[in-house]
């Protein structure tokens, strides 16, 4: 008879819960009436009220957004076309270099890329005249710098484990490389491309160091206006907020999840089809 493994279970129970249960609490709370944040005083949908009519918590949600869509879609392009180069062609010169600058990021502290991003663009201010102020588009290169390299580094994964025969036999039949690419590679690594641009969206929406290095004057993101809302103690509003980004994450992650999945069933069927027709 064969053994469950009753520790892994046990201990994967305690890490879900060590990680969701905080996440629930916040969310009950966030329907608080109480101010206190700790003291239960009914329920309540007022902080999500304020919330709406609250200017500051809009624009800050709206930056976050834009910054987050602009620079996922572009760390995914760029992403894409290193993967696929680190994947695909294994001896060219340079590429020990090219490998390293990719994956730099990933292994680099966030606070050394945010410093490291603020010393270039004041640099970049100071020789060229760009840029004239920090914001969204000094935020929006500095997530495309840290975000790529996820991007890559998934996009690399699948290609190693796709089947390249397909594409071999693509150029046999007189398919140029630009047409393997489109009609063959990126449908094959479609999900993986959509799972970076996930991740891309997820870290850019929710971070704060770099950004609290690139940003400047009137650019402040959501998760800035929390963190300095957090300084002056936690409370229901905060829950709210901090509510309202979980579900944008998660609504972004189900979407994820329904198009890899009927991407995966399309991927499928059309393999036994082209095995059907061959036999």
């Amino acid at each position: 008879m064969r053994r469950r493994p009753t520790f892994l279970i046990t201990m994967l129970c305690f890490g879900f819960a060590f990680f969701y249960i905080p996440i629930l609490s916040m969310i009950v709370y966030s329907f608080n009436a109480s101010r206190l944040a700790t003291v239960w005083g009914g329920f309540s949908t007022k902080w999500y009220v304020s919330l709406l009519s609250n200017q500051q918590v809009l624009d800050a949600f709206v930056l976050s957004l834009k910054i987050a869509l602009l620079s996922a879609t572009i760390a995914t392009i760029l992403g894409t076309m290193a993967g696929i180069v680190l994947a695909r062609f294994t001896r060219f010169r340079g590429r020990v270099l090219f490998s390293g600058l990719v994956i730099a990021p990933l292994i680099m502290p966030e606070v050394i890329t945010g410093i490291s991003s603020l010393i270039f663009f004041i640099l970049m201010a100071d020789w060229v005249g760009w840029p004239g102020s920090r914001g969204f588009t000094t935020i929006t290169l500095a997530h495309i710098t840290f975000s790529m390299v996820f991007v890559t580094t998934i996009v690399q994964a699948r290609m190693i484990q796709s089947d390249r025969a397909i594409e071999e036999a693509a150029m046999d039949l007189g398919s140029r490389p630009w047409q393997v690419l489109f009609d063959i590679t990126l449908p094959v690594i479609s999900p993986a491309i959509v799972s970076g641009w996930l991740l891309a969206f997820t870290i850019s929406l929710d971070d704060v160091v770099i950004t609290q290095f690139t940003t400047g004057p009137g650019s402040t993101t959501l998760p800035l206006l929390i963190w300095s809302k957090v300084k002056l103690g936690v409370t229901p509003d905060i829950n709210a907020l901090a509510t309202l980004m979980v579900l944008t994450v998660g609504i972004g992650v189900i979407a994820a999840g329904v198009i890899m999945s009927r991407a995966e069933r399309r991927r499928l069927a059309d393999e036994r089809l082209a095995y059907r027709s061959n036999d």
